[in-house]
C-alpha cells in the first residue's frame, strides 16, 4: 500500500474500534466494489430493503446491484409524485434493512446527519430492523464541531444543489440550507445493536 492507502486503512480500523464502543458494528474496505459485495452478502434475498437519498449510494452502484440481484428492494426513486414518495418513506420504516450514508463521522465514531424531510434521520433513529451506513473516508472529521460544520456548510448545500441549481450566490444557497436542512441528528450510541457502518477508502458523496 502507498502512504495514503496505509493511512486510510489505519484510520478505518480506528473507527471500527470506536463504533464497537458505541454499540455499532463497523467495517473498512479499500474499494467500493468490496464494500458493495459485503452489503449484498449481509442482506438475505427475502428481506425488505429500502434507502434514503444519498449520492454515495448512487456512486457505488448499490441500487442497481440490489435490483439485478433479485432483492426485495423498495427504491424511493421509483416513486412518482409526492404522495407515492411519502408512502415509500413511511413503508421504509418497516424495512428489514435500510441503507444510507452519513453527512459526517467523527474520529470518535459519532455519526452526524442533517435532514429536511426527516425520513432518512428518522429511519436511522427508529424503525428499520437493520441500518447500514455506507460512507467514504472523506466524511471523517476530527471532532464533533468539525463534523457539524461539514454537515451544515458542505453536505447540506451540495444536497440542495441537486434540486435547484440557479441560486444567485453562495450566501443564497447557504440561507436556503438553514431551513431546508434544519434537522440535526447526532448518533453517539445505539441502544439496540442495529447499525452497521461501512467505511470505504475513497472520496464519495457530499
Amino acid at each position: 500500500m502507498n502512504p495514503k492507502e496505509c493511512y486510510n486503512a489505519l484510520l478505518g480500523q480506528k473507527l471500527v474500534d470506536e463504533f464497537k464502543k458505541r454499540n455499532m458494528e463497523g467495517f473498512y474496505f479499500e474499494t467500493r466494489d468490496a464494500a458493495v459485495k459485503k452489503v449484498l452478502d449481509m442482506i438475505p434475498k427475502e428481506s425488505l430493503v429500502s434507502c434514503g437519498g444519498s449520492s454515495t449510494l448512487h456512486e457505488i452502484g448499490i441500487k442497481p446491484a440490489l435490483k439485478k440481484g433479485g432483492y426485495n428492494f423498495l427504491d424511493p426513486d421509483d416513486a412518482q409524485g409526492t404522495l407515492a414518495k411519502d408512502k415509500v418513506a413511511h413503508d421504509a420504516l418497516s424495512a428489514d434493512y435500510y441503507l444510507m450514508s452519513s453527512n459526517a463521522i467523527t474520529m470518535a465514531g459519532e455519526l452526524v446527519n442533517m435532514d429536511g424531510y426527516g425520513n432518512r434521520t428518522g429511519s436511522l433513529i427508529f424503525g428499520p430492523k437493520n441500518v447500514i451506513v455506507i460512507a467514504g473516508i472523506n466524511k471523517v472529521e476530527s471532532d464533533l464541531d468539525s463534523a457539524i460544520k461539514r454537515a451544515k456548510n458542505e453536505a447540506a448545500l451540495k444536497t440542495l444543489l441537486i434540486f435547484k441549481k440557479d441560486y444567485s450566490s453562495f450566501d443564497e444557497v447557504s440561507k436556503a440550507a438553514e431551513t431546508a436542512c434544519s434537522q440535526l441528528v447526532i448518533t453517539s450510541y445505539s441502544a439496540i445493536k442495529r447499525i452497521t457502518v461501512i467505511l470505504i477508502g475513497e472520496i464519495l458523496g457530499f
